[in-house]
């Protein structure tokens, strides 16, 4: 019986863990190479998009928007990954009270069609109100 307990201790410790480090990983902002040159990427390679109907500090983008756009919640501020500059990753409240990563003030989204990493499908598109971009290292939006 004992052992058993501590199996299932050491089970639920190490469940605790790969949730941290997946949660981590999804909380990383980096740089990859991509058909726009190198841009923006969670850390787990899926492309991050600006939205050009957002002002500096704040999303523009809910309901069927973010259905479509999902924000890049994150638990805290994200961590950076190589290729990111550390000055321009933050956060911004969103009106439901979530955290949404920022990069350059900007609000940061997925695209629900970007299936799997390094995948950009949806750049340069006019959805909602405004365009959608991948955002370069240097926080400029590609055009």
């Amino acid at each position: 019986m004992r052992t058993l307990l501590l199996t299932l201790a050491a089970l639920v410790a190490l469940s605790g863990l790969a949730g941290s480090a997946m949660a981590q990983s999804r909380s990383t902002v980096t740089v990859h190479g991509s058909a726009y040159g190198q841009v923006l990427f969670d850390g787990r390679g899926f492309a991050l998009y600006a939205f050009t109907k957002d002002t500096v500090g704040r999303s523009n983008c809910s309901g069927a928007c973010a259905t479509a756009w999902p924000p890049y919640i994150v638990p805290r501020r994200a961590t950076t990954g190589g290729g990111v500059k550390a000055a321009l990753l933050g956060t911004v409240w969103r009106a439901d009270g979530r955290l949404q990563a920022s990069y350059a003030g900007r609000p940061l989204y997925y695209y629900v069609g970007d299936r799997r990493p390094l995948q950009v499908l949806c750049q340069n598109v006019t959805e909602f109100g405004g365009v959608w971009l991948v955002v370069r290292p240097d926080g400029r939006l590609v055009r």
